[in-house]
């Protein structure tokens, strides 16, 4: 009955015909299956070599696969965090033309994890309140593009190490729903209180078999994924107002959504009788876009964070001057040519082996901020530049003539090219005062 196999794909791999589709998924031989941690799972799931990639199969009906199938490929043009789908296999049968169950094919998530595997013996509450951290940032991603889950857990969600946090991404999305409208109230809370009972139940399934460290409270994690999504939701979605010459607070709302991992999809300023009304539309990029959109824009080539920083003042640029129509390109040009190069411009000779453009100009744009916040006010950025010339840059050393690795652990002094020594102390915290008056907090070679 092999004639009646339906495989759908968006490109199909000749390796998925070498499957044993006629077998069912339990009896598959060694030869074909991966063997790598599983979550729980209502259906079965294997891991399966083809073509030299690992891929996830689970057994369900047709009509599931097709759905879930249709709603990773939905939820991929929308750069939500999700496993990606590979085909729907159907019209199985066995050796005696038996139907068989469909199966869902994806992708293996390099590098990810289930959470049972994420530790060797007992789990910490420390790990535990990442993972449900790193699930309340997937959760409001996703209904920020108007996902709504209807079935968050832990077991439905793989983990990545991200430098000492995790980063969650779906994989069972076959009870999901997309609402081009967005998610009512009412939605967003159903899927948290499914969270939470969820994720109460399996840890306290880990503390019946003895895999929780003593004295970890299953509801109080459990309960950290509402406080986490409230805080991460209201950040996203809080619009506020204030009074025209506080615009430094704008930059502030800003750099609250980079450091929470949003971008600005879309900004907009609308002028009111008693000051100025701030509406935030987040999206979530993917790694080095940043990068991507300032070389495509501006030609600069800068590290990623730079990128970022260039990138919304750039948006805050083209906000500024009532642009939000106009071509991109036109405005990143203008941009560059009214605000970056003449910023870069003004910097004395004698200084610019201090640091590179990119550093130069993100620092001034915090120094900036700095000053407004102290000030109340909006500071020229003519007066910006005199005050960080002079009580910051020229106190710098010079980065670009720095030879040799420089640790937090150096014995020895290392010597600029100008014959300056750096001193021992270079790296140590700066006190509370002197982070409000400089930029060098931070300024480790």
């Amino acid at each position: 009955m092999a004639d009646a196999l339906s495989i759908t794909a968006s490109s199909v791999d000749p390796g998925l015909l070498a499957l044993p589709w006629s077998t069912p998924l339990a009896e598959w031989p060694s030869s074909t299956i991966v063997f790598l941690p599983k979550g729980l799972s209502r259906h079965l799931v294997r891991f399966a070599n083809l073509s030299g990639r690992v891929v996830a199969i689970k057994e369900t009906t047709e009509q599931m696969a097709r759905r879930e199938y249709d709603m990773l490929g939905n939820l991929d043009r929308l750069d939500a965090p999700c496993v990606q789908r590979v085909a729907v296999i159907a019209g199985r049968t066995d050796a005696a033309g038996r139907p068989l169950p469909a199966a869902l094919v994806t992708a293996h998530l390099k590098f990810s994890l289930p959470y049972r595997a994420l530790f060797t013996q007992v789990l910490r509450p420390d790990t535990a309140n990442r993972l449900v951290d790193a699930l309340a940032v997937l959760l409001v991603r996703l209904h920020n593009v108007g996902f709504f889950w209807g079935d968050v857990s832990l077991s439905n969600t793989l983990f990545r190490r991200d430098a000492g946090a995790f980063a969650a991404y779906l994989v069972d999305a076959e009870t999901g729903e997309l609402h081009e409208t967005g998610l009512t109230p009412g939605q967003r809370a159903h899927d948290l209180d499914v969270a939470r009972t969820n994720i109460a139940g399996e840890i306290m399934d880990l503390e019946a078999g003895g895999r929780l460290e003593g004295g970890v409270d299953a509801l109080a994690i459990a309960d950290g994924i509402i406080s986490s999504y409230r805080l991460l939701w209201a950040a996203l979605t809080d619009q506020e107002t204030f009074a025209a010459n506080e615009s430094w607070r704008l930059t502030e709302r800003v750099q609250q959504l980079n450091d929470l991992g949003f971008d600005i999809g879309e900004m907009s300023i609308q002028a009111m009788t008693d000051g100025t009304k701030v509406s935030i539309q987040p999206k979530v990029v993917d790694a080095g876009h940043h990068q991507r959109r300032l070389l495509r824009l501006t030609g600069l080539d800068v590290e990623e964070n730079q990128a970022r920083r260039l990138l919304n003042d750039l948006d805050e640029f083209r906000a500024r001057i009532s642009r939000l129509g106009d071509d991109e390109d036109m405005v990143a040009h203008e941009w560059l040519t009214r605000v970056f190069e003449p910023v870069v411009k003004a910097i004395p000779f004698d200084l610019r082996a201090k640091l590179e453009p990119a550093e130069v100009f993100h620092q001034v744009l915090e120094h900036r901020w700095y000053m407004s916040q102290r000030r109340g006010r909006s500071v020229p950025l003519a007066e910006v530049l005199t005050s960080y010339i002079d009580d910051v840059l020229r106190h710098r050393r010079d980065e670009a003539t720095l030879m040799g690795p420089v640790t937090e652990t150096m014995s020895l002094p290392v010597i600029t090219a100008s014959g300056t020594p750096l001193g021992l102390n270079d790296n140590a915290p700066l006190e509370a005062d002197e982070e409000a008056d400089s930029l060098d907090w931070r300024d480790l070679v």
